[in-house]
């Protein structure tokens, strides 16, 4: 029985140090392309981030320039994407967190926003470009982009609205409504002001996902050349830029490409660092 014991335990050593190893393997091979990824980024970027690359517009070919017509571009569809998706993601996920949880409904509305969560970004601007694109005459403008990049917010926002309000104990809710205190408002003042900082993170990780983002906006917003601060008309992003620039050919545009990447990866990593500080901070409240 010993001897059974003893082989057993030497067979699930061995089993746990194979695993570890394939874990640990694995998670080395990821960092490796991770930090071989950033480091072209960074060796190839960083010589080009120069203040032109803000306050001159796009360029023609071998000739000087910037990306500030695509960086304002960036910023307006993006801030009007996620104002149009944070209002609709809060609202529906307070109803399945609050109203309409253990219905089948709501079970139905998870299933959908699930698959939304998942759908390939061209898909949804291959959506807004059928039923908004087309129908308004083929004029593509940085409102459809908008709208593109807010389906791409909803879900995200519907689902951490959902998980951070069923996080917050039932006893807060039945303290509140046992003094009387109104469904909604104890929604607006007690559950909201709990599930902030977790609603926020959510935000600002759709916000950086959404940056990025080039196929939705190569079927709405399209791209300008120009600086353009009119929604109603096409409009230039920094990935629609790099998606041309990138094999043009010409050095001065691709410089502006990987400017633009290293850009964007900034940014995101600025507001992956200020989501994760409000995440923290919730958590350490908590405790």
């Amino acid at each position: 029985m010993h001897t059974q014991s003893l082989s057993i335990y030497r067979r699930r050593h061995f089993t746990n140090i194979i695993a570890v190893t394939l874990s640990c393997l694995a998670a080395g091979i990821g960092l490796f392309f991770l930090g071989w990824i950033l480091w072209t980024l960074i060796s190839k970027g960083l010589g080009h981030l120069q203040l032109s690359l803000l306050t001159q517009d796009q360029p023609p070919p071998m000739a000087e320039g910037g990306l500030r017509n695509a960086i304002i571009g960036s910023l307006m569809m993006c801030a009007m994407g996620v104002g149009i998706g944070t209002p609709l993601g809060i609202a529906a996920g307070t109803w399945l967190a609050e109203y309409g949880k253990g219905s089948r409904l709501a079970a139905v509305v998870r299933f959908v926003n699930d698959l939304l969560l998942s759908a390939p970004s061209i898909v949804l601007g291959l959506f807004v470009y059928a039923l908004f694109v087309v129908q308004t005459g083929g004029n593509f403008s940085a409102i459809a982009g908008a709208i593109a990049l807010a389906f791409i917010v909803l879900p995200v926002v519907v689902r951490t609205t959902d998980e951070m309000l069923s996080l917050v104990p039932v006893q807060m809710r039945e303290a509140a409504l046992s003094l009387g205190i109104p469904q909604w408002k104890v929604t607006l003042q007690v559950l909201y002001r709990s599930a902030l900082p977790g609603i926020v993170t959510g935000v600002l990780l759709a916000l950086a996902r959404i940056s990025g983002e080039t196929a939705p906006l190569l079927f709405t917003a399209f791209g300008n050349e120009f600086f353009s601060l009119d929604p109603s008309g096409p409009m230039s992003a920094i990935p629609l830029v790099m998606y041309k620039f990138a094999g043009s050919g010409f050095e001065n545009w691709e410089n502006l490409a990987w400017a633009g990447a290293l850009f964007i990866t900034l940014f995101v990593l600025c507001v992956s660092l200020l989501a994760r500080t409000l995440l923290l901070r919730k958590r350490v409240a908590h405790d």
